[in-house]
């Protein structure tokens, strides 16, 4: 019995260090203690002798470097340099890019909420409040996208006007170049505003602002390159493009076969050493309008005019678009959307060494440029298109589901509308709420290279599904294109956003965890960095320190997954409040990331990243740990508005399921099976399961949508909803207004109708029968005609003649281009 009660003690022991992260020094004193109090309250018996044998043996060598480095780290890091994955350049490019945020707590096991909380919210200066509400409300009034889109096929020469002399092209710029100097949030919420309206004007402004020149040229540039582009740039003198992708490179950008080699050559007359380039480019966004390309090449010096290397590697430059052999391809045309998109091509073309972004001294950098710039733009241009795109359909889905009637009442009431009412309303906030938390990241300096690629993965994902729920209530409205359709180009245009600047599936299979896991666990990258090292005193040094610290990691995160999940995380501290349940749950969830993460990169090793379906997996929890995340501090920087409680639980439930899922699928398709049956025994000891949200919270979140509340407004809030005549969500706000009016009036009528007191077809007929029959005032009669009228004008959907279905004629493109360079 009394070994029984010191086994007992001894595991708590072992339980409360590891939870805690004790370091190796508390180890050693908090078990030398243990053993001491032991022997003096039973004395020296045969199992302390061998507890202390083993005590001696184990924290000794590890206490004494020189003899842990020598017969422990030496041979772990020789395993290691086994196992560790090769890597390309371009993908240790790539994972050095950018800064770790909130992802890396939780790739920790133990995010620190109070940290999360407090972090600064987005937020607005008076300056971009006043561009919001004018020039972007103004440009929104001018935009009709059924014209743009089938009858010009591009904006109209006065919209490209407006969008140069009002500065959309220089929003990032700083102010000493003439720009507009916005913050990424501003930057997001115009796109918002605008990307609602129309894809095309969007796209249009999205681009110059984004991956482009424009941004290479502001961290990159040299100062003649900036003082002479900048300016040109913000007051859309230029227009810029960048031309990365090619037919044979997609999302492997180190493939491509696009190359400049170091040579001299005559440039405006005089000899002069420079670049002899030649490349085929595609999917260029403004190609067809652009005076000035980005391009982006490989650049060789076999002569070794710049010095000792070959292959310099990735390089960026720019280029007018009038240099000789520089050849525009007709147009692209994706979708069905009308923004300007083709190919770009040169055949021995030699341009100044100087055109190189940043000079000579760059030569070579422009991969590493490129992905410095993404770990910050794919978190803005993208997630804002799709947030824009969700917000305008919770608006009028809603307003739809109310103002439409089946059988004799809103399809919005109809428990099969309700579900995907409740998914869009659910990933609108979820969209909402990463696309905000990203943007206030960068805006406090940070490069989130991994939490960017989440973002835009797991948003445009979502706005894809909340496209096809939003058809799918619109039904015949949405599929009959017409100045009436407000759903059906952005339906269309859906996996536009899925495909660019990395396509998804490539983000979510390679990128998120893939180079997630080297960034933001607190050793991987230590450990990689040691054991690259060429002097073998100095690796095995800096391996030592890492590894012993990942080992400790690895024990309490075990340990921590076990009791977190035997308490169902109610010991976790965690913010008071409603939400408390979930912040408990998302810690419980990170530490047991945590332990996977470690498990499948041991067992596994180097070969992990070929694992893409676990690795993927792997990338969702760290995603839905993220989103999940992100909304309770929406939900938080908010104010904690009571009305909005059902979308947020929704929302939160969600991420959860989805966390268990990709748990258990991981764990069903381990190749070890007996490790499996452990981690699943680890993480879910009381086999605890979570479920989709249940219809009682999905009803009232419906309910939320299909009626003019505080929450649809947050949900909406940023799109372009001002009560014009022109724009299409006032006239669904007005009459989902009228017809709510009017719902008491029409219940006496169909109560008047079964007294005998009313008849008629009709609800015209009805109406005016019940009026006659006096069962319903000359006023009550005008307000229900009026929300009858309301209702017909937006449940209406357009037809046309055979002439009038043939588009117009796209004009020429040298005219855009001439319009755009005036």
């Amino acid at each position: 019995m009394t070994g029984l009660i010191w086994c007992v003690a001894f595991l708590f022991v072992f339980g409360v260090l590891a939870y805690q992260r004790a370091s190796l020094v508390i180890w050693t004193i908090s078990f030398a203690l243990f053993l001491l109090f032991a022997t003096r309250l039973t004395g020296l018996s045969f199992s302390l002798i061998l507890a202390w044998l083993f005590y001696l043996v184990l924290f000794i060598p590890l206490n004494v470097r020189m003899w842990r480095q020598r017969y422990i780290s030496q041979h772990l890091l020789n395993f290691y340099r086994q196992v560790m994955p090769a890597m390309s350049r371009t993908e240790r490019e790539a994972i050095s890019a950018g800064t770790v945020t909130w992802e890396g707590d939780l790739f920790r096991g133990n995010p620190d909420w109070k940290k999360l909380l407090e972090h600064a919210p987005a937020a607005l200066t008076q300056e971009e409040q006043a561009f919001l509400a004018g020039p972007v409300e103004a440009l929104c009034a001018m935009l009709n996208d059924w014209d743009i889109t089938h009858n010009r096929i591009d904006l109209s020469p006065q919209v490209w006007k407006f969008i140069r002399d009002n500065g959309f092209f220089g929003l990032i710029i700083p102010k000493r170049y003439g720009g507009k100097e916005f913050s990424a949030y501003a930057h997001s919420q115009i796109l918002i505003k605008i990307g609602g309206i129309s894809i095309t004007a969007g796209s249009s402004i999205a681009v110059p602002n984004s991956l482009g020149p424009a941004e290479l040229l502001l961290h990159y540039g040299t100062e003649e390159q900036k003082n002479y582009y900048l300016p040109r740039l913000a007051r859309g003198e230029e227009v810029p493009c960048f031309a990365l992708t090619s037919p044979v490179a997609g999302s492997d950008a180190g493939s491509m076969t696009d190359h400049g080699v170091v040579c001299q050559g005559e440039f405006n007359g005089k000899n002069i050493l420079g670049i002899r380039l030649n490349f085929d480019k595609r999917y260029i966004t403004l190609a067809p309008i652009a005076t000035v390309i980005g391009l982006a090449f490989k650049l060789y010096d076999p002569d070794h005019l710049l010095g000792s290397k070959e292959d310099l590697g990735i390089t960026c430059a720019l280029i007018p678009r009038n240099t000789p052999g520089i050849e525009i391809g007709r147009r692209h045309f994706p979708l069905n959307t009308a923004f300007q998109n083709g190919p770009i091509r040169g055949k021995d073309i030699f341009i100044p060494l100087d055109w190189i972004i940043g000079g000579p001294d760059k030569a070579g950098k422009g991969w590493v440029m490129l992905m410095e710039c993404l770990a910050a733009g794919r978190a803005i241009s993208l997630p804002a298109s799709a947030v824009a795109g969700a917000k305008v359909l919770s608006y009028a889905a809603g307003a739809y589901a109310r103002i439409r009637r089946q059988f004799n009442m809103p399809i919005g009431k109809f428990e099969g509308v309700e579900e995907p009412l409740a998914r869009i309303a659910a990933y609108t906030y979820i969209m909402d709420a990463a696309r905000t938390f990203a943007t206030a990241s960068i805006d406090s300096g940070e490069k989130p290279s991994v939490a960017s690629a989440i973002v835009k993965y797991h948003v445009t994902e979502l706005g894809r599904k909340i496209a096809a729920d939003g058809m799918d209530i619109h039904g015949g409205k949405g599929i009959c294109l017409g100045p009436k359709n407000y759903i059906g180009r952005g339906y269309e245009a859906a996996p536009i956003a899925i495909t660019v600047e990395g396509a998804n599936i490539l983000t979510r299979n390679m990128i998120i965890f893939g180079q997630g896991v080297i960034r933001c666990h607190p050793y991987i990258l230590s450990e990689l960095e040691a054991a690259r090292l060429d002097d073998p005193k100095a690796a095995l040094k800096a391996f030592d320190d890492a590894v012993m610290k990942h080992i400790a990691f690895g024990i309490s995160n075990f340990v921590r997954s076990l009791v977190l999940g035997i308490t169902s995380s109610y010991i976790v501290q965690a913010p008071k409040g409603r939400m408390k349940r979930y912040y408990q749950q998302a810690t419980r969830f990170s530490s047991a990331f945590a332990l996977l993460s470690d498990v499948c990169m041991m067992v596994f090793g180097g070969s992990l990243k070929r694992k893409e379906s676990i690795s993927s997996r792997l990338g969702d929890i760290l995603s839905y740990l993220y989103l999940l995340s992100a909304v309770l501090k929406h939900y938080h920087d908010q104010g904690e508005n009571h009305d909005d409680l059902p979308v947020v639980r929704y929302a939160c439930l969600y991420c959860l399921f989805e966390i268990q899922e990709r748990f258990d699928e991981i764990l069903k398709n381990f190749p070890n099976r007996w490790l499996a049956w452990v981690l699943k025994i680890i993480i879910f000891p009381l086999g605890e399961r979570f479920s989709k949200p249940r219809d009682a919270i999905g009803h009232k979140v419906a309910q939320l949508l299909i009626a003019p509340t505080a929450t649809r407004e947050r949900l909406a809030a940023g799109a372009y909803l001002t009560p014009v005549p022109e724009n299409i969500m006032s006239e669904l706000q007005d009459a989902l207004i009228k017809t709510i009016e009017a719902e008491p009036i029409e219940k006496l009528i169909k109560t008047a109708k079964k007294e005998g007191r009313a008849t008629g077809h009709s609800a015209a007929e009805q109406a005016q029968s019940a009026l006659n029959s006096k069962a319903i005032t000359i006023e009550q009669f005008n307000q229900f005609m009026q929300a009858e009228e309301a209702r017909k004008k937006v449940i209406a959907v357009d037809d046309f003649s055979n002439e009038e279905l043939v588009p117009g004629i796209i004009q020429p493109v040298n005219e855009y281009a001439d319009i755009t360079s005036k």
